[in-house]
């Protein structure tokens, strides 16, 4: 049994791009872009739609829900942790960590929810645990 722990993590660095997303995570909220023009949700945030190519984006509320669509457990790291990709309730698929889980227990298709994580800097980080 592995149980995942806290880790100090290092500060995002906005960019005037995902700016209003730390913003928003730093109050609680996750938001993603969604596109009004072809009606999809995209990650990583962006002004500009990947999959239409039209900047008519607005950023909106996600659910903070999502399924484990891979995942790799750093067993070397100290301490060890979960990178993974989830896939979000909305549609798009992030990269994030998975954490307060043991990871023995982890698998493909396993549904999690978002939390919040501190960085050293006191900036919010989305991450995901198990339901």
């Amino acid at each position: 049994m592995t149980q995942i722990v806290d880790r100090k993590l290092a500060s995002p660095v906005p960019s005037p791009e995902t700016a209003a997303f730390w913003e928003g995570t730093g109050n609680g909220v996750f938001n993603l872009r969604w596109c009004r023009a072809c009606n999809k949700t995209h990650w990583y945030p962006r002004a500009i739609c990947p999959h239409c190519f039209s900047d008519d984006t607005e950023w909106r509320p996600a659910s903070g829900k999502g399924e484990i669509h891979a995942f790799s457990v750093m067993s070397r790291a100290d301490p060890v942790y979960v990178v993974a990709f989830v896939t979000l309730e909305e549609g798009p698929t992030m990269m994030t960590n998975l954490v307060e889980c043991d990871s023995d227990k982890l698998g493909i298709g396993q549904k999690v929810e978002l939390v919040f994580k501190d960085t050293e800097d006191g900036m919010k980080l989305p991450m995901f645990k198990p339901v």
